[in-house]
């Protein structure tokens, strides 16, 4: 078993600075989906692909036990200005691994590539299914939601994103609420017209003052926080129409669509909400999942970054190697100590899980 963990650690290594090497932003990532396809192949796995997306499920598939998938993504967003090395470097010095996506989330994608070939040769008592997907930074219909139709029946996921290889048992939601506050012109010199702008003003600041009853144990209470706001078209024009934007993050004590007819019940400005789609989630703490993970030491905490476990319509859990403190920061990094470690730990994680 050492043998065969360091040697696929090895090769996951390699895939890492491979990916890295090769642009993968959001919708981009056909040549970055081709290394991951050629990677399960020649390690004897029997990938399949649909888009951008690659995935492979166990030769020792078996429709009486569950299912669980295994899942990260390859995409990464756009490099800012301030980097110093070069993005796509794939730079090494000593136990550090420097480029774009390296963190986030290019380690927990090739670990758990090497988890699910470990498995290949020592299945456990559950089938396993590893699928590497795209769109994750941008919530994309090319994504996981893709990818779902075509798989079996999930009973767990684990998502891969940096969290330390701690285990982020609960995660918030997102849903952003487009809103327009109305009006009627008139000549800004006259009392005339009906200021939309001094309308969206008075929705801001119920909104500000507004708290959600419902707070989360893990994940505190919903956090609405208003972020773009645009009106009028000439100084001395009475605004008809004032637009702003409000970016909720939900805890899993209320649905995405609960949050938009209570925003709607408070304000005065109509509300459309861009998606309802990214939700929070939460496993429960008894789960033989989270019951193993305490059992190995590993922390549990609730996660305010959103991944694609907000798509994933079953039980989850979010864990992998890396640090979410480095995600989408200049320079970029991963450290070689933290793949190794992040490999055995999903390892000794399923091993002996029993569901």
């Amino acid at each position: 078993m050492p043998e065969l963990i360091d040697t696929l650690t090895a090769d996951a290594i390699e895939l890492l600075k491979q990916l890295i090497q090769t642009p993968s932003f959001s919708r981009e990532e056909d040549q970055t989906a081709d290394h991951i396809f050629r990677f399960l192949t020649f390690h004897g796995a029997r990938p399949e692909r649909n888009a951008h997306n690659v995935w492979a499920v166990s030769r020792h598939y078996d429709p009486t036990r569950p299912t669980v998938l295994l899942n990260s993504h390859h995409d990464t967003v756009k490099p800012g200005a301030t980097w110093t090395a070069d993005p796509f470097g794939a730079t090494l010095a000593g136990d550090r691994l420097t480029g774009l996506g390296s963190n986030d989330a290019g380690a927990s994608a090739v670990s758990l590539l090497a988890t699910f070939l470990y498995f290949e040769q020592h299945p456990p008592a559950f089938n396993l299914i590893c699928a590497i997907t795209a769109e994750e930074e941008i919530s994309g219909p090319n994504g996981i939601r893709r990818l779902l139709p075509l798989l079996p029946e999930i009973a767990l996921g684990i998502v891969g994103e940096p969290t330390q290889m701690e285990l982020a048992v609960a995660e918030k939601g997102l849903v952003v609420l487009d809103c327009v506050a109305h009006g009627r012109t008139g000549h800004a010199a006259r009392e005339e017209g009906e200021n939309a702008l001094y309308k969206a003003l008075d929705d801001i600041q119920r909104l500000r003052g507004f708290q959600f009853e419902r707070v989360s144990e893990l994940l505190g209470p919903v956090k609405l926080t208003v972020t773009q706001i645009q009106a009028g078209t000439q100084h001395n024009v009475v605004p008809d129409r004032c637009t702003f934007v409000a970016d909720v993050r939900t805890n899993e004590l209320y649905s995405n669509q609960e949050v938009v007819d209570i925003v709607r019940e408070l304000i005065g400005a109509d509300v459309v909400p861009r998606s309802v789609h990214l939700n929070s989630s939460r496993i429960a703490p008894k789960h033989p999942l989270v019951q193993r993970g305490l059992a190995l030491g590993r922390r549990t905490f609730g996660s305010v970054t959103l991944s694609d476990q907000s798509m994933m319509p079953f039980v989850t859990v979010k864990i992998g190697p890396g640090d979410s403190a480095r995600s989408h920061t200049p320079d970029e990094y991963i450290l070689l100590s933290e793949i190794r470690a992040g490999i055995r730990g999903y390892v000794e994680l399923l091993a002996e899980l029993e569901l």
